[in-house]
C-alpha cells in the first residue's frame, strides 16, 4: 500500500509526460504523413472536410484556399468552420480562435458553431470560456453527445475527472461504442495516472467502428507509457512510416528517462496488482 502523496506525485509525473507528448504530437502532426482513406482535392474549400488525414502540404494548400474563400464571405458558416479547423491543425491556434470568435458573434445560437468555438477556446488554453460556450450550445431536453464529450474533455483539463467521466458515460448512452468518446475516457484515466484503465478504454476505442488514426495513436501512447516500447512502435507503424514510428517511440523513451518516470510507474503498477 502506498501513500496518496506518492500516488499523486506519480500521477503528476505521468500527466506531465503525457501532456508533453500530446503537445509534441500536436506540433509534429503537421510534419508527418497521415493515413488517407480517399482522394482529397487541394483546390476547393471542401478539401478541409477531413483535415485529420491531410499531410503538411495538403494542409498548407487547404489553408490558403480556405483563407481566400473566407475573406470573400466571413459569415459563411461552412467555410469558416473548415478554415478554423485547418488553422488549428497547422498550429495557428490564435488565428483559428479569432475566426471562431467572429463566427460565434455572427451565429450566436448555432449549436455547431458554439461547440466548435468552445473547442477552439480550449485549444487556446481558455478553459472556462470554453466550458461556458459548450454548455451554452447544449440543450438539456435534447442533449448532443458530441457536446457532452467536448464538455467532459474540458472538465478533465480543469481537473474535474468525476464530472468529466459522468458526461462521457452519458454520451456513450446516446452514442454507444463511439470511438472518440471512448478515447476521451481513456485520456481521462491517462491524465490521472491509471494506465491500465486508460489502455482498457483505448482498446475499446480502437476496436470500435469509425476509429481514426488519432485514436490508434492514443493507444500507442498509453502502451508506450507503460514501457512496452516494442508494442507501442508496432501500433504506431500502422499509422506512420517506420521512421516516424521509431522517432515517436525514441521521443517517448527520452521523455520517460528525463523525468525518471518509468521506474516509478513500473514500481507502482506492481504494487497496485498486489
Amino acid at each position: 500500500m502506498f501513500t496518496e502523496q506518492r500516488t499523486n506525485a506519480t500521477a503528476n509525473r505521468i500527466t506531465m509526460t503525457a501532456l508533453a507528448l500530446i503537445m509534441a504530437v500536436s506540433v509534429a502532426g503537421c510534419a508527418r504523413d497521415r493515413m488517407t482513406t480517399g482522394s482529397i482535392s487541394r483546390s476547393t474549400p471542401k478539401a478541409a472536410s477531413n483535415v485529420a488525414t491531410m499531410s503538411e502540404p495538403q494542409l498548407r494548400s487547404a489553408a490558403d484556399s480556405l483563407g481566400r474563400a473566407y475573406t470573400q464571405n466571413t459569415k459563411d458558416k461552412a467555410t469558416a468552420l473548415r478554415y478554423a479547423s485547418v488553422l488549428q491543425m497547422t498550429g495557428r491556434v490564435d488565428q483559428s480562435l479569432a475566426v471562431m470568435r467572429k463566427l460565434a458573434i455572427d451565429h450566436p445560437k448555432d449549436r455547431e458553431v458554439l461547440a466548435a468555438y468552445g473547442k477552439a477556446l480550449a485549444a487556446a488554453g481558455e478553459l472556462q470560456p470554453a466550458l461556458d460556450a459548450v454548455r451554452r450550445a447544449q440543450t438539456p431536453e435534447y442533449p448532443d453527445w458530441r457536446l457532452q464529450s467536448a464538455e467532459g474533455a474540458i472538465l478533465d483539463q480543469l481537473g474535474q475527472k468525476d464530472a468529466a467521466r459522468t458526461l462521457y458515460r452519458q454520451a456513450l448512452n446516446l452514442k454507444p461504442g463511439e470511438p472518440s468518446v471512448l478515447s476521451n475516457m481513456g485520456m481521462s484515466y491517462l491524465l490521472e495516472g491509471d494506465l491500465k484503465s486508460a489502455e482498457h478504454y483505448m482498446r475499446q476505442a480502437v476496436q470500435a467502428s469509425g476509429a481514426d488514426s488519432r485514436v490508434r495513436q492514443n493507444l500507442a501512447l498509453v502502451v508506450g507509457l507503460q514501457g512496452r516500447f516494442g508494442e507501442a512502435e508496432q501500433l504506431a507503424r500502422q499509422e506512420l512510416s517506420p521512421e516516424q514510428a521509431e522517432a515517436n517511440v525514441a521521443y517517448l523513451r527520452s521523455m520517460l528517462a528525463q523525468q525518471n518516470a518509468w521506474s516509478q510507474i513500473s514500481d507502482d503498477n506492481q504494487k497496485k496488482r498486489q
